[in-house]
């Protein structure tokens, strides 16, 4: 992030534009016209998830040809409605040897994704990984 931050600026009702270094993110708190605070967060472990085996793979030396993420989380019932838990499926494609993907997705999470390890560490993770289509086991 660069040294100026982000300026949040509201624009009535829950809606919301936030911008940094020129560049605008539109958030919505009733997912109206854009994503609420919550699922940009969700969004944002993803992505980085997804950099993370995208990095991974291709440092290994496996042939990368698609790569999707679907994320869910799972909220308390009572404000503040924190995210309890998160789950992830992995669908791979390529030349890739199903334990390297397997070992991309669990060293994200347990050592490398930034923004998952800046959430409450008592929320609960799953995920799975699909390579090719078929099922390839995951962490549940």
């Amino acid at each position: 992030m660069d040294k100026d931050g982000i300026q949040v600026r509201w624009d009535g009702g829950l809606k919301f534009s936030a911008d940094r270094a020129g560049r605008e993110t539109r958030i919505d708190g009733d997912e109206g016209i854009a994503p609420s605070p919550v699922a940009l967060m969700v969004e944002s472990v993803a992505a980085c998830a997804a950099i993370d085996v995208v990095v991974i793979l291709e440092k290994g030396r496996q042939e990368l040809t698609g790569l999707s993420v679907r994320a869910r989380a799972r909220r308390a019932d009572t404000a503040p409605r924190y995210v309890k838990g998160l789950q992830f499926d992995f669908h791979v494609s390529g030349r890739v040897d199903e334990a390297k993907a397997r070992r991309a997705v669990m060293l994200s999470f347990e050592r490398y994704c930034s923004v998952y390890h800046s959430l409450r560490k008592d929320m609960e993770l799953e995920w799975t990984l699909t390579l090719n289509g078929e099922p390839a086991g995951g962490r549940d």
